[in-house]
């Protein structure tokens, strides 16, 4: 057949064609897949050698538990970080099975609690109950002076690099000092570290007030302190560890000496091992906005053993890797999120965490707000709004661990509270800042719809709140200050009241002269107001925040 050149132009044509809507749909694909904010996730599994605690968790339950991991991490091709506790480091299993890992997606870093063989190693005397002991005098660096932390270090990072070739890049733990991460960075440039998410109480291990999720420059003299300044900071990001629900969280076990565990962690048969709270869970960490970025931790360590895991990992990998194929998250390494975050952030920044659509039956949203001045966080609930908590950071606060050795099996970690709704709460009396108005002379809570978070730029989130009655509060969240706004074409007698539990001790000291001063530990500060005003109202509430113009505008950072 012969083939004329007007067949030949339309197939060319065709050709054409097809090649352009493949590239559209290439582009829209990209388009669909470019997030403004980088959703990232690091698959974290710790190891340890041995569990004291249970003499049915064998050397080689742990062991197989690990295996476990590996193999459904690579089903999923997932690469992730794997932590080694010092006993585990020297167990030739692991070493030949972590050494199989390809190192494009794999990490193999350091667990930093202490066991007996390490401790012995370096010289110094082992006083724990088991070869491994959880408690914070003797499991962990803040059991040792600094000088007995460096032979610590030495130690673990020589037979470290013995073993794999190089120094581990990543170190995290429940809890470091500053001494230690200092040392870790100035002698064996490590470029990234993770402790535990803030949490009361729990396992003795109290880490309250801080930089909530993502990650975090911390204080030469405080690891849980974020630095204001770049010249006073440890420039290795700390990243919060276990995925910690937004919204439930901080307010279990309100009123209780420890606080329960709501998190992504699979062993939690409510939370992380459960598919409707998974999937709750990731919608809003993809979904809802996030200032910056936003980050989540999965994976377990190896002690709680795979047949108490594997129901959940078997629903977060593939959700998981559904998210990351369609280009909603990055599934990374501590070292790689690391090495990002110090490309992109010289000093700690502003971020932020909302929820916009809660679990079935729930009808809460929130926002947490970082910065490296204050966090903040607020709740509505039944239509109503209450900041829940606000927590000032000051670099030059040393926390004692830094030059001092913990004397108890208990560990604690402060930031400075301006609002703590959970400390200053008993069940059924919260306590926060709550907006209210006077109406008819009766004092209500005011109500309103849905809160819209809009990120406005690298520091600012915008929130609008439509009134029941007309009108919206406008909330605009800033690296140094907190501005709020009522917009209403009727007048509105409208104020926030802190109100706390009865008996409930705070570190309030006075409310005059434009600001709200406290004590906490030995340091004096001060709430601030740039236009407003602060009084003590005969209502009981501890002070009020009431508007000028209708706006009330806090300087939140404790830093002159």
């Amino acid at each position: 057949m012969k083939i004329t050149s007007n067949f030949k132009r339309a197939v060319m044509a065709g050709l054409v064609f097809i090649a352009l809507n493949s590239f559209i749909n290439v582009k829209s694909i990209i388009k669909e897949r470019k997030t403004p904010e980088p959703r990232i996730v690091n698959i974290v599994n710790f190891i340890r050698l041995l569990e004291p605690r249970d003499p049915a968790i064998t050397q080689d339950v742990l062991y197989q538990t690990v295996v476990k991991q590996v193999e459904l991490m690579k089903k999923h091709h997932l690469g992730g970080t794997f932590l080694l506790q010092y006993d585990a480091l020297m167990d030739s299993r692991y070493q030949q099975l972590l050494k199989t890992l390809p190192k494009e997606s794999f990490e193999i870093g350091a667990w930093w609690e202490l066991p007996q063989p390490l401790i012995e190693k370096a010289g110094l005397k082992w006083r724990g109950r088991y070869p491994w002991d959880w408690h914070a005098d003797v499991g962990f660096a803040t059991g040792y002076t600094p000088s007995e932390r460096e032979k610590i270090i030495d130690v673990y990072m020589a037979d470290f690099k013995k073993i794999f070739g190089y120094y581990p890049r990543s170190v995290a733990s429940w809890f470091i000092d500053a001494h230690s991460l200092q040392y870790m960075y100035d002698k064996y440039k490590i470029v990234a570290s993770a402790n535990c998410k803030d949490q009361y109480g729990t396992d003795g291990y109290t880490l309250w007030g801080g930089y909530w999720n993502q990650a975090y420059y911390p204080s030469r003299i405080n690891s849980y302190m974020p630095a204001q300044n770049a010249a006073n900071q440890i420039p290795v990001p700390v990243f919060r560890m276990l995925g910690s629900d937004p919204v439930r969280q901080y307010d279990t076990g309100i009123n209780s000496a420890r606080q329960g565990v709501i998190t992504l962690e699979p062993v939690y048969p409510k939370a992380g091992g459960n598919a409707d709270w998974i999937d709750w869970f990731f919608d809003a960490f993809t979904r809802a906005p996030a200032l910056g970025f936003n980050y989540t931790q999965a994976g377990q360590e190896n002690s709680f053993t795979w047949p108490a895991m594997q129901k959940g990992l078997e629903i977060q990998f593939p959700l998981i890797e559904k998210l990351r194929n369609e280009g909603k998250v990055r599934v990374e390494t501590m070292e790689q999120s690391g090495l990002w975050f110090r490309k992109i952030y010289p000093v700690t920044p502003p971020t932020s965490f909302t929820v916009t659509k809660d679990v079935k039956g729930s009808n809460q949203k929130t926002i947490w707000y970082n910065s490296r001045f204050y966090r903040i966080n607020i709740m509505w609930e039944d239509s109503t709004l209450r900041i829940r908590d606000i927590h000032f950071f000051n670099e030059n606060i040393a926390d004692k661990y830094t030059t001092q050795t913990a004397t108890s099996n208990e560990c604690q970690f402060f930031t400075l509270p301006v609002v703590d709704g959970y400390l200053w709460s008993k069940r059924g009396d919260l306590a926060g800042l709550k907006l209210k108005a006077v109406s008819g002379g009766k004092e209500s809570l005011l109500k309103g719809g849905d809160p819209v978070f809009t990120n406005v730029d690298k520091e600012t989130v915008d929130i609008n709140w439509p009134l029941a009655g007309g009108g919206m509060l406008k909330l605009r969240l800033k690296e140094k200050t907190a501005a709020i706004e009522l917009v209403s074409s009727k007048p509105l007698n409208w104020f926030f009241d802190l109100e706390v539990a009865q008996g409930a001790k705070t570190p309030f000291v006075k409310a005059d002269k434009g600001q709200v001063s406290y004590r906490f530990e030995g340091h004096d500060y001060q709430l601030k107001l740039i236009k407003g005003a602060v009084s003590a109202p005969a209502t009981g509430a501890v002070f009020r925040l009431q508007p000028q113009s209708n706006v009330i505008d806090l300087n939140m950072t404790d830093m002159n």
